[in-house]
């Protein structure tokens, strides 16, 4: 696990996945790798498949436009792909990153995510989030499967790089909610931040035994520590709490329902990857 991967594309989030991964590199001591990915493009491709069955009226010379159409679109995209990437090395460099490379990659993102993931200790992904009816936000479709594909660390960033100072830890008392507070007060990516843990839900023995155990376990590896209980439901009370806090980072653990229960009742990880005011990381 030598590496930061930090996906960039020509999306107007790229700059901060960019600036993102250098921060985390940095703090990490560990190379810094853009990813760039070009997708197959399944719609075109169909185009090509189709073109190939016309039959034998089809002119032959609006076959051959189509085949040279379909190589100089793939040689357009490789090279827009060569230049994002060279941009973020750039920009990396004059941020005073050490070491850096790039990797351009056909294929799908999570795909090309998986191969990559054994020698990577931190994903950093931007995601696009889109108003529907009932302003209800509707979140990137590849942002989503990389987190609930990857097991490692997914960072998952939208708007404007802001350097973290304060981030909260939302905190359900499950043996994966410890592992993940095991993981912060062990990794040096968040050491010297302002940390918050926050459990939701009725004050119980119980939660505050665990909202303590969090508390604990941060405290003896130098953190500082503001623990909290809050009653109500999670997704709207740790956006008011990251709100009221003025947050720069959540960090939540993935998907821990059941498949079954996330197809009746939705999941409070999805959610809050669209709802977020600030970048989200993912531990599991």
């Amino acid at each position: 696990m030598n590496r930061v991967l930090a996906c960039v594309d020509d999306s107007p989030r790229a700059t901060a996945v960019c600036d993102y991964g250098i921060w985390a590199a940095r703090l990490l001591e560990v190379k810094l790798q853009f990813l760039h990915v070009l997708d197959r493009h399944p719609e075109r491709a169909s185009l090509t498949d189709y073109s190939g069955a016309l039959g034998m009226d089809a002119q032959e010379s609006l076959l051959e436009q189509l085949s040279t159409l379909d190589e100089e679109r793939s040689r357009l995209a490789q090279e827009q792909g060569r230049q994002i990437l060279q941009a973020a090395h750039k920009r990396a460099e004059a941020a005073g990153a050490k070491d850096t490379d790039t990797l351009q990659r056909h294929g799908s993102l999570v795909e090309t995510l998986l191969d990559l993931e054994p020698e990577t200790r931190l994903v950093v992904i931007g995601q696009q989030r889109s108003a529907g009816s009932a302003s209800k936000w509707y979140l990137d479709q590849n942002a989503e499967r990389v987190v609930r594909s990857l097991q490692r660390p997914v960072l998952v960033v939208d708007g404007d790089f802001k350097e973290p100072e304060r981030f909260v830890i939302a905190f359900d008392g499950s043996q994966t909610g410890k592992k993940m507070v095991q993981m912060v007060a062990a990794s040096p990516l968040l050491k010297g931040l302002s940390c918050h843990v926050i459990g939701v839900g009725d004050e119980s023995e119980t939660q505050q035994h665990n909202i303590d155990w969090a508390n604990d376990t941060l405290v003896n590896e130098g953190f500082d520590v503001v623990k909290v209980v809050r009653p109500g439901e999670a997704e709207v009370v740790l956006r008011e709490y990251l709100l009221e806090v003025n947050a720069d980072l959540l960090v939540m653990g993935a998907y821990g329902h059941s498949r079954i229960r996330h197809l009746i009742m939705g999941s409070t990880t999805s959610t809050l990857l669209r709802t977020s005011p600030v970048p989200v990381l993912v531990l599991r």
